[in-house]
């Protein structure tokens, strides 16, 4: 019974996400073309609203913790850990006054209404997996622009996503690009928890009535420490979150 109520819950909410994003992807058009980034930054704000408020179709649940107030007109790195599609839109949602960017992988910006033009206009650094160096002045471009603009980066640093939840081991290469750029950035863990059980098998079918979770955890002490240590340290401050969360 459960699985057919999964099939029905899923095309219920395919059919929603699918009506969201060409929706906004003409309002992103329009607010990008004739009123400028920041309009174009608010209507991305508000396509992600409507992208987690789906999530609810579903009967699934998302709880949002920040143990640590960060300050607006700052530059961040966000590192967190990856296990699905939509480990993007609650980021962007929860933590848009801070204007989370992303490093992405330069395929998802083309085919997808909304998410691919966002891409290619909401400066995000679009890498190439198979160019190291092409990916790093990408994510070094990146760095840069968070640092004069106040902006926050969002990097997941296991590269791809984990099926399972269990972490992946992070690597250092992207993180190290944005801090030489911004040496001055906060840096910041993010712990997302069962997005993976939401859509485990790809967009359909999902697994309604998942509870997720999205935790900001405090800043990670970056003197006399090394991008590798300070990698290593986001990762240990994620998986002592989710165990804790397990243990509740």
């Amino acid at each position: 019974m459960k699985k057919v109520l999964d099939f029905i819950l899923s095309c219920v909410f395919l059919l929603y996400f699918g009506i969201v994003l060409v929706i906004f992807h003409g309002i992103q058009w329009l607010c990008f073309n004739l009123f400028g980034v920041e309009a174009h930054q608010k209507s991305v704000n508000a396509l992600n609203l409507f992208l987690v408020l789906g999530w609810y179709l579903t009967g699934s649940t998302v709880k949002v913790k920040k143990k640590y107030e960060l300050p607006v007109g700052k530059p961040i790195i966000f590192i967190a850990n990856h296990q699905s599609m939509f480990d993007i839109p609650g980021i962007i949602w929860f933590w848009r006054k801070h204007t989370p960017l992303f490093v992405s992988k330069k395929e998802l910006a083309k085919g997808i209404p909304s998410i691919s033009y966002n891409l290619r206009v909401g400066r995000a650094a679009l890498i190439d997996r198979k160019d190291g160096k092409q990916a790093v002045i990408e994510i070094a471009k990146l760095g840069k622009l968070i640092c004069e603009e106040n902006l926050a980066a969002t990097i997941f640093p296991e590269g791809t996503r984990s099926r399972t939840g269990e972490l992946k081991e992070f690597q250092v290469g992207g993180v190290a690009a944005l801090l030489k750029r911004c040496p001055n950035a906060l840096v910041i863990p993010i712990a997302i928890e069962n997005t993976q059980k939401f859509n485990p098998k790809g967009i359909f079918p999902l697994t309604s009535f998942t509870k997720m979770r999205f935790t900001s955890l405090e800043p990670i002490e970056r003197e006399g420490k090394d991008p590798d240590q300070i990698v290593q340290a986001a990762r240990q401050a994620i998986m002592q979150e989710q165990e804790i969360n397990r243990n509740l």
